[in-house]
């Protein structure tokens, strides 16, 4: 099973679409992932459009309309590995002790907010992944979103990309 994972792409206040090699991603995946900050439905729509399945939040930036579609935590297992998505998960300082104690029941948490990509496991062997966004770069070098393969209820082959 691939993955696609994104957060804060910010569409259209930061870029007024997802960037070529992004959607590239997002055709050859099986499953679209994305932590919030939307800003408008638009992006939402397109995904939806596409027909992969999605498993995605709301963030901080999201109004009424995405927060009437989406819920702030989702969670789903994928061919046996339990995966949650929130947008934020505060400093990172005690990042890992909060989410583990958070999360308990989960393999691999996806989160966004921050734009800087991370990529740790907590002490009760949870991975924390974050994409950074793929058109918002901050601080960051590049603008980024990850992807991943699941099979049997392990998470495989997962790459940071630059856009």
């Amino acid at each position: 099973m691939r993955l696609v994972i994104l957060a804060d792409t910010h569409v259209p206040k930061r870029a007024r679409a997802l960037p070529a090699r992004v959607w590239q991603a997002v055709g050859e995946a099986d499953v679209v992932v994305h932590a919030g900050d939307w800003v408008e439905a638009g992006l939402l729509d397109e995904l939806e459009e596409r027909g992969k399945r999605l498993i995605a939040v709301y963030g901080n930036n999201d109004g009424e309309d995405l927060r009437a579609r989406l819920p702030a935590v989702a969670r789903a297992e994928l061919d046996g590995l339990r995966l949650a998505v929130v947008h934020e998960t505060g400093a990172a300082k005690g990042r890992e002790q909060r989410c583990a104690a958070a999360f308990p029941d989960t393999d691999v948490l996806v989160f966004g907010h921050s734009h800087i990509p991370w990529d740790t496991v907590a002490g009760n062997g949870m991975r924390l992944l974050n994409p950074g966004s793929p058109t918002d770069r901050r601080r960051q070098p590049r603008c980024t979103y990850l992807t991943a393969r699941i099979a049997k209820g392990r998470l495989t082959d997962v790459e940071l990309h630059g856009v």
